[in-house]
């Protein structure tokens, strides 16, 4: 199914109206502005993959399931905060044009300052985290090649974990992964987590490889497939080394993924498809959306795409 267009979001939402009133009435920076709209779009994709076409039609329930899914995509609460903010100022702006009589964003709830939700890596922080493996070190290619990975395709360590031989489709520029419940979904790579995935099966696993390793891409030390407590014990040490003083784990990188991908502008749809979400009430909203698409979104919005 192809993938509804900026141009549908704009029209049915009516989002060039608020971008006159936000620039020319509100005053607005430029860079406000395209923040506001960013948002609004997002939320546009979200109502109409309900099948709602109409911003009066968009209920209470239906806001709040979509800043439940932002929560659960790993946006950071500072990001929720302005979505919430532009939702409101946008019906306000409906409501003053006579569009809606009702504004369903009247008891939309921001996330609390100092509620603790998922740490998400700035783009430096994560360049700084993926140089960290030292040359020094012999599992320096072992090590990068996690990181690229669980940042590259936003992977869950279980699935870094499990990922085997025969799921690396580099030469297509994609990752088979097997989410909760055993559900597959190929997410698309970019060059960078190719090359440092290469270099690590052709250099440093034959040398790990004694024959214990299960087809498993990732091995230990002792050629047996890496456990979660060792992708974890890879990141943390990676973060050490970048300096990093938050609190990194295999989910940050995953978090950290869905985050860049969504606040660089990519559609909130493909990028739950790349997570492969388990949670039923938020994935039963999308549908199935091309690979082809996939991958082009990910090229243009990921920072190491």
């Amino acid at each position: 199914m192809t993938a509804v267009t900026r141009e549908a979001v704009d029209r049915a939402f009516w989002l060039e109206g608020f971008r006159d009133y936000l620039s020319l009435e509100a005053g607005h920076s430029e860079n406000t502005v395209e923040a506001y709209l960013r948002d609004l779009r997002r939320m546009g994709e979200f109502a109409l993959s309900r099948g709602v076409r109409d911003p009066a039609r968009l209920s209470r329930t239906q806001l709040r399931e979509f800043i439940y899914l932002l929560k659960d995509l790993g946006l950071s609460a500072a990001t929720i905060r302005r979505e919430v903010s532009a939702i409101r100022t946008y019906y306000g702006f409906l409501a003053g044009e006579g569009r809606v009589r009702d504004d369903p964003s009247d008891r939309l709830e921001s996330p609390r300052r100092g509620r603790v939700l998922p740490e998400t890596l700035s783009v430096r922080e994560v360049e700084a985290l993926l140089a960290s493996p030292g040359v020094e070190d012999s599992l320096a290619w072992r090590d990068r090649a996690l990181l690229e990975l669980g940042y590259g395709a936003g992977l869950r360590v279980s699935e870094l974990c499990g990922l085997g031989l025969t799921d690396l489709l580099l030469t297509e520029g994609l990752v088979r992964a097997f989410g909760k419940g055993g559900k597959e979904r190929l997410v698309p790579v970019g060059r960078h987590t190719i090359g440092a995935v290469s270099v690590y099966l052709h250099q440093l696993r034959p040398t790990l490889d004694h024959g214990r390793g299960e087809g498993r891409v990732l091995l230990n030390a002792r050629g047996e497939p890496l456990s979660r407590v060792g992708a974890w014990g890879i990141v943390k040490r990676a973060a050490r080394r970048a300096g990093i003083t938050k609190r990194v784990s295999p989910h940050t990188l995953r978090h950290s993924f869905a985050t860049h991908l969504l606040e660089g502008g990519a559609d909130l749809r493909a990028v739950q498809e790349m997570l492969g979400h388990a949670d039923l009430s938020t994935t039963q909203i999308y549908t199935h959306v091309d690979r082809e698409y996939l991958r082009s979104i990910h090229k243009q919005y990921h920072p190491r795409g």
